[in-house]
């Protein structure tokens, strides 16, 4: 990467004045002489418009999920790749599915410009490379089942649009994430999602409002496609993995809101399924031993709902 000159600044300059994410509020030049209670409030105030710019932004999300979650059932991954804190949101995203759906580590991954030492400390000019994020791809051998979705909050960050223009290059489905309208990164994706949270309390600080939208969508894409996949019965997370005792004692809990079975009934379908909530609503639910309820689940594509309709529970 060549060294920038004072017009590239200049010009980076130009481009930034144009984004709503950087715009200055002249309104709170003095926010630093109110009280503390009074910054709070303001501060609440800001945050509490994301939920309306990421409502408006629903169909675009939805009609994301719904290819998302096509591909995955084939077996695809979901990628994000962004830089800053919109990388971190999209690791700790990713980070969260393995004990929540029981995903595999490798189904849902977060990608951050720098790698896993930028999680905590800037690492100095990854963002503003394309080549990076291709690299990062091609490491994971993206294929067409699998979906890269671009994060970013200005919606220009190299590394990002990067990512979203080479993974579209090899036939994989592509998302772009932007806090800004008319973004190059939702421009380069077959999926834009633009949530314009308008300017920041602080001018350009994007871990604000523009991260709270980036977390509420992040959490409906990864969220609403395991629903897809079968990763829950009803609002139950019956692929959850008992990896700790609060996760071993919600899942004795998540059978007994789904059966009303007994305690010992639950602990004995939980111990026949070797811990595994789903097989164990199943076995007592349709009223079958644990290798039933396996087979049954294996010929739904894991699909618990399904699984109970063709036992006739």
């Amino acid at each position: 990467m060549s060294p920038s000159t004072d017009s590239d600044y200049t010009e980076l300059r130009r481009e930034l004045e144009t984004l709503t994410t950087e715009a200055f509020r002249p309104e709170l030049s003095e926010i630093d002489r109110l009280s503390t209670l009074e910054i709070a409030r303001t501060m609440n105030a800001e945050d509490a418009t994301v939920p309306a710019a990421v409502a408006a932004q629903l169909p675009a999300i939805a009609a994301a999920i719904d290819d998302i979650a096509e591909r995955m059932a084939r077996g695809g991954r979901l990628l994000y790749a962004g830089a800053g804190t919109a990388g971190r949101l999209g690791v700790l995203d990713a980070s969260e599915c393995p004990p929540t759906f029981n995903t595999e580590p490798g189904q849902v991954v977060g990608l951050i410009a720098g790698g896993p030492a930028a999680m905590v400390t800037a690492v100095e000019g990854a963002e503003d490379s394309r080549a990076l994020a291709a690299a990062d791809l091609d490491a994971l051998a993206l294929g067409p089942d699998d979906t890269v979705v671009g994060v970013s909050a200005s919606g220009r960050t190299p590394y990002a649009i990067g990512a979203v223009e080479h993974a579209r290059s090899l036939g994989a489905l592509t998302v772009g994430l932007s806090c800004n309208a008319h973004s190059a990164l939702a421009a380069a994706a077959e999926h834009g999602i633009e949530v314009v949270v308008g300017p920041e309390l602080l001018t350009g600080s994007t871990r604000l409002k523009s991260g709270t939208a980036q977390k509420l969508v992040l959490n409906m894409l990864s969220t609403i496609t395991m629903i897809r996949l079968g990763k829950t019965y009803g609002n139950l997370m019956v692929d959850v993995r008992a990896s700790n005792e609060k996760l071993r004692a919600r899942s004795r809990r998540i059978v007994a809101l789904a059966t009303g079975a007994p305690d010992a009934t639950i602990e004995a379908a939980l111990a026949a399924a070797d811990g595994e909530v789903k097989h164990a609503i199943l076995a007592i639910l349709a009223d079958v031993d644990a290798a039933t309820a396996a087979r049954l689940l294996a010929k739904s594509n894991g699909h618990l709902r399904a699984a109970l309709e063709s036992a006739g529970a």
